[in-house]
């Protein structure tokens, strides 16, 4: 077989199908935009799932990508076998309504053998246990041997989810030879050995089904996909992926950061694997604008990031080292990602600083692993609680093999059981919540009898008020011709004034009015291409199809949305301006009452800062400068440098928005015509939201107003308290909190001469038991520290001592025990006596042999306790005395 690069099949399969007339497209974002049902997308289909669905019309009814993906459902299985990898690109050629399997196949094999030049007597094809068609066009038309070709089942060659278009599949296989098989004389594809390697999947979508029920489609489709690395592995004559050219030049550089040669251990080689693949999704991850956090895609990139610094600590490899294994990502993959390049110094901080957290992580999982030991030693156990594994497992990132060798260490063993169900319920927490990576479910069927039949006209940049005709109505999922008074109705409108939620901004309100009835409209949604659907209630009469209608917006909504939103687009500009380019939104809401701004920056604002950021923003404000929105092609708007959001998706046709000389955004959203019509800015809040993560809240116009009011009227309220002239408020509030200091002090001097004025009565009244001393007793002290400072002084004046003393604070009990050193030798713990009189008094707690303290909520049981503590201390010290 001749050998290929990654970049030259990858450039091959595209060439090849743009010759067959398929319109190349590049790569789609990781996340898959307007796909609720998917954290990630995990396979080439994803971008195009509503063109599947006939939701929307595909920009060619041929296409053919190069798409990258993330699949961790089976990440435990990286760097353990030859191909289980999370990141990979997916090879894929795409017909809708097009072609059908004739072509597909016919491609296919003439891909396989004329380009990638396999050899014709190695290859195998499978398909669908029943699909004769398939097997005439292979056998046929294309000419392999009835012998090579193998009948599966649904379980191998059958595409369905459940619900939707499906259909059967064929796939291409090569015969690796003996040596990598069974004993089986039989063995062909389907068997479970690794001699038939499976590197390219046809899909004939042919079918939609519901349940049971399986329905021919009248425009059928094709969905392939090959694995880049996978085939890239098989040209190479590697047996593994991560031997592949763009992929070993990576994992030979951690192996010299680890100062281990790759292939010498299989220990190491599966850290270097794990290191290796999981960077590569990072640094996609982070580029398409993904942030570590602990839930959705955030935690899915935090776990990748955790997973590699573990296995770089197995490795030996102590310090931040993630950075220069993303470069060396950046470099191999930069030619077909030139994406990587303009972000790779953003793709350093996010994981630099991730990096960092775990550091500090990664020492609190430690500490509780050594709390758990002597827990445990304390009560006597071997075997540490599998829930308390898993939690370091899951919250700490230590991986089990670790735990189980440092508990080893100390003579424990882990609850295994314990262990397997924690991990089983969280897989089944995944299971629940991830949607398989099939096509979109039917919750949106209402809408495809209208979608292609009906559009709707958006025309609300230039009419508020709009007569239209009523073309759909929607009550519960289902078409219907009218909706009556009381009923919940999605409308569908001929035209519309009425803005759909999107783009961070919620939609316009308003009402829509017939002859025979009204519906109150609270939400707008855009549930498929070219339709916009209007959610409310019939608050009057009926509404039917076909009916001419009044559609009326909200102008006092729509003007105080449009307002923050042109706000937002300022307030965008002026973080660049003050805190570097490397600030990107990372989210947005923008709404009649406020707006909100999530940004990529890597530490807090200033209060300096947020002022220049907001005086910015008042600037051109009071310079009146024109909003001007322009149509025209996404190419021709990034060249003037509009800023477009991170991995968004974008039609070629874009709406570009200038605000004044500085501020130019992609948006499809409404906005005021001049600056000036914004008022005032007014920042309310700077924060964390997550790591890399800040978020700006803001007011604008008569919003701003109201704040500025509130904040006058609290002010009013000080200066009318303290009857001084507001501009010194400050001066007499710093008086007032100098006074307040100083008093505090006096007091805690106070309470602490107080508590040890009762120290000569204690010692005093000390019981002696053998040659040790006994305190216990109820004393006056508001806080642990006063009563540790009283045990302290006990102790430096009797020795040997052992000392329970209780106090009454607000409802609540206060126990500490202190025992001399020498009292512990014989077996006395004073985190026993505590947590029995804590018991006593409906609460708990421990500690050290020599110093324990608790807390209970029981004041009136304070008594019993000390006397159950006195008991316990004299059985103790008389017993050892005889």
């Amino acid at each position: 077989m001749k050998s290929y690069t990654v970049d030259q099949i990858r450039t091959m399969f595209l060439e090849f199908f743009r010759s067959k007339d398929h319109r190349i497209l590049p790569s789609a974002s990781l996340i898959p935009h307007g796909d609720p049902t998917l954290l990630l997308t995990v396979a080439g289909m994803v971008p195009f799932k509503r063109q599947f669905l006939g939701l929307e019309k595909p920009v060619h009814p041929r296409i053919a990508t190069s798409q990258k993906c993330i699949r961790t459902a089976d990440i435990d299985n990286v760097g353990k076998t030859d191909r289980h990898g999370t990141f990979f690109e997916m090879l894929g050629n795409f017909s809708f309504g097009d072609y059908f399997k004739k072509e597909a196949i016919a491609w296919s094999w003439e891909f396989v053998v004329e380009h990638l030049q396999l050899p014709i007597d190695k290859l195998w094809v499978s398909i669908y246990l029943d699909d004769d068609e398939a097997f005439e066009i292979w056998h046929n038309d294309v000419g392999v041997p009835a012998e090579r070709i193998v009948r599966l089942g649904k379980e191998d060659n059958f595409w369905e989810t459940g619900s939707g278009p499906c259909g059967p599949c064929s796939e291409i296989h090569i015969d690796r030879g003996k040596e990598f098989g069974c004993d089986d004389p039989d063995c062909k594809p389907g068997c479970d050995c690794d001699r038939f390697f499976e590197f390219w999947n046809l899909v004939f979508i042919q079918f939609h089904q519901d349940g049971d029920t399986y329905t021919p489609l009248e425009q059928k489709s094709i969905d392939t996909g090959m694995g880049l690395e996978r085939v890239a592995a098989l040209l190479q004559g590697k047996t593994s992926i991560f031997e592949v050219d763009n992929l070993r030049p990576v994992l030979d550089g951690v192996g010299r950061l680890a100062d281990v040669v790759y292939g010498e251990n299989p220990q190491a080689d599966v850290s270097l694997r794990v290191i290796a693949d999981h960077m590569r999704a990072v640094a996609f991850l982070v580029a398409d604008g993904v942030l570590p956090s602990n839930e959705g895609r955030g935690y899915v990139l935090r776990r990748l990031i955790r997973r590699a610094v573990r296995h770089g600590r197995l490795l030996g490899i102590e310090g931040p080292f993630l950075n220069k294994v993303a470069d060396w990502v950046v470099e191999q993959m930069k030619g077909a990602y030139p994406e990587l390049v303009e972000r790779e110094e953003y793709i350093f901080r996010v994981v630099g600083l991730e990096e960092q957290r775990f550091g500090e992580t990664l020492e609190q999982g430690m500490r509780l692993l050594k709390e758990l030991v002597a827990k445990g030693k304390e009560r006597g156990l071997t075997e540490i609680e599998g829930k308390d594994v898993f939690k370091l497992y899951d919250t700490f990132g230590f991986p089990i093999d670790l735990t189980r060798e440092i508990l080893a260490e100390e003579g424990f063993s882990v609850d295994e059981a314990g262990f397997a169900e924690a991990m089983e319920a969280q897989r089944e927490r995944a299971r629940q919540s991830r949607t398989e990576h099939g096509y979109l479910d039917s919750s949106l069927a209402a809408y495809t009898e209208l979608a292609g039949a009906v559009t709707t006209d958006f025309v609300g940049y230039e009419h508020g008020d709009v007569t239209t005709r009523i073309v759909g109505i929607i009550v519960d999922s289902h078409a219907v011709d009218r909706a009556e008074e009381g009923q919940q109705a999605a409308v569908v409108l001929e035209k519309t004034p009425f803005y759909a939620e999107g783009g961070g901004q919620v939609a316009d309100q308003g009402v829509i009015e017939t002859e025979t009835g009204r519906v109150r409209i609270n939400d707008v949604r855009l549930p498929v291409r070219g339709l916009i659907s209007h959610l409310g209630v019939v608050e009057d009469g009926y509404i039917a199809v076909g009916s001419t209608a009044q559609a009326k917006i909200g102008q006092d909504h729509r003007k105080a949305t449009a307002r923050h939103h042109t706000a937002t687009h300022l307030l965008h500009r002026a973080l660049k301006d003050v805190l570097g380019d490397h600030v990107n939104q990372a989210g947005s809401y923008v709404g009649p009452d406020r707006l909100r701004f999530d940004f990529t920056h890597f530490q807090a604002v200033s209060d300096a800062e947020l002022r220049r950021i907001e005086d910015q923003v008042n600037e051109e404000i009071l310079q009146n400068s024109p909003v001007i929105p322009t149509i025209t092609d996404l190419e021709s708007a990034k060249k003037q440098g509009a800023m477009a959001l991170f991995g968004e998706k974008y039609e070629q046709e874009v709406r570009m928005v200038q605000v004044g000389e500085h501020s130019l955004e992609l948006c499809g959203g409404t906005h005021v015509s001049a600056t000036g019509e914004i008022g005032l800015f007014k920042v309310l809040s700077e924060g964390s939201v997550a790591a890399g993560v800040r978020r700006i809240e803001a007011v604008a116009g008569s919003q701003a107003l109201a704040y500025v009011r509130t904040q006058e009227r609290i002010l009013e309220g000080v200066r009318s308290k303290l009857q001084v002239p507001v501009d010194e408020l400050p001066e007499t509030v710093e008086k007032l909190l100098e006074s307040n200091r100083k008093l505090e002090k006096e007091m805690a001097s106070v309470k602490k001469q107080n508590v040890l004025a009762a120290l000569d009565s204690l010692v005093a009244g000390a019981v002696k038991a053998g040659d040790a001393y006994i305190v216990v007793a109820e004393v006056q002290a508001e806080q642990a520290e006063d009563l540790r400072t009283l045990g302290d002084r006990i102790r430096d004046r009797l020795d040997p001592a052992a000392i329970l003393l209780g106090a009454k604070s607000e409802n609540k009990v206060l126990l500490l025990s202190m025992v001399s050193k020498s009292l512990t030798q014989t077996g006395l713990h004073a985190g026993q006596v505590v947590k029995q009189a804590a018991q006593i008094c409906g609460g708990g707690g421990g500690g050290r042999p020599d110093m324990a303290q608790a807390g209970g909520s029981r004041p009136e049981k304070l008594a019993e306790a000390l006397e159950s503590g006195l008991e316990f201390f004299r059985a103790h010290l008389e017993g050892i005395s005889k």
